[in-house]
């Protein structure tokens, strides 16, 4: 699986709290929660963020409260995959459930700049600046983690295996 896009970057310690702030989760509904996606650390991040477009994190990026709110609201406005020097746990294992990948790389996280151009192999965890003219190397997505994300998710995922009898 392949990803190409432009480089959103935020900083370290992103929580949930900024991902989707608090007061939206009284709804479920993807779209409406990618609306509001950043609010806190860029309120136009909506409007700027495209299909297949990067977001890029520093350390314990999600952190906060194990909403899966964040993973569904970051993934609803079209961001193709994260990249981060390191993720809350809770919000890693939120975010494949939900479809949304993740690549772990310190380098091309710090190294990374607003509106870089970036392009991301799951399969071999290899990140390309191109803007920059340079290649970084992540842990590879394992093979029943990608199922996950072309699956669109956990629930989708269990949804296609066959049923077990009684």
């Amino acid at each position: 699986m392949k990803a190409r896009g432009k480089a959103h970057k935020f900083g370290n310690d992103i929580d949930t709290d900024v991902i989707i702030p608090g007061r939206y989760l009284n709804t479920t509904d993807p779209e409406e929660l990618a609306g509001h996606c950043m609010e806190g650390a860029d309120p136009d991040f909506p409007n700027k963020v495209r299909p297949g477009d990067v977001m890029v994190g520093g350390k314990n990026f999600g952190s906060g409260s194990s909403r899966e709110h964040a993973p569904i609201a970051i993934k609803a406005t079209g961001i193709a995959v994260v990249i981060a020097k390191s993720y809350a746990r809770i919000f890693y294992r939120n975010a494949f459930n939900t479809g949304l990948p993740l690549l772990e790389c310190a380098e091309a996280a710090a190294a990374a700049r607003p509106g870089d151009e970036i392009e991301v192999e799951l399969e071999s965890g290899t990140i390309y600046n191109r803007t920059l003219g340079r290649k970084y190397q992540a842990a590879a997505v394992p093979e029943f983690m990608l199922k996950l994300i072309k699956d669109g998710g956990l629930i989708e995922h269990l949804k296609k295996q066959p049923r077990r009898k009684k």
